[in-house]
């Protein structure tokens, strides 16, 4: 592998790909391990073998490849989640068809087949609820899908009965402000 990497140093297009054929299953599934949300995993894939080739100088050889390019692939993924979370949107496109209505429903205040909105705003819910953090997420999933009391759910979590009602409320909020943001009203 090490003369394959000095004929990379060199522009050699036929050991890059021979070098791209051998790493491609280590990165593809590190990407897949560490993928971000919103994020195509050969768009994540290919950042990281241009990393790889315009930082191939730098390689020593002190240790082994394979380790090398996985810290590349590791950071590549983890600055692509830090980003992500740094703006973290529900974006328009990323809803089915059924679920853009569901929210056009809501805002218009349309009433719609029952059960075709009952799917929507099912999936709608699901992707506004992937956004909470899993604290949010799991008080909200107790307290209001699984109906479940404020002292069961201190039970269950060990969370006082003030942390529980605060947290649930912080995260009605979030949801009603992502659901905002949707329906374009912020």
């Amino acid at each position: 592998m090490a003369a394959c990497v000095r004929r990379v140093r060199q522009h050699d297009e036929d050991a890059a790909r021979a070098f791209m054929d051998r790493l491609y299953p280590l990165v593809l599934k590190l990407v897949r391990s560490h993928l971000p949300r919103r994020t195509s995993e050969e768009d994540l894939v290919q950042t990281v073998f241009m990393k790889i080739f315009v930082n191939i100088g730098q390689y020593q050889g002190i240790v082994p490849l394979e380790h090398w390019v996985s810290r590349i692939a590791v950071n590549t993924c983890l600055n692509a989640l830090k980003a992500e979370k740094s703006r973290p949107e529900l974006r328009w496109s990323e809803l089915s068809d059924e679920a853009q209505h569901a929210v056009e429903s809501l805002s218009a205040e349309e009433p719609g087949t029952r059960a075709t909105e009952g799917l929507a705003a099912r999936e709608l819910l699901h992707q506004l609820m992937a956004r909470l953090s899993p604290p949010d997420r799991l008080v909200v999933t107790l307290l209001h899908l699984e109906e479940k009391s404020v002292a069961e759910i201190q039970k269950l979590t060990g969370w006082s009965m003030a942390t529980v009602k605060v947290r649930a409320f912080r995260a009605r909020k979030k949801l009603q402000r992502f659901l905002g943001q949707l329906e374009g009203k912020i």
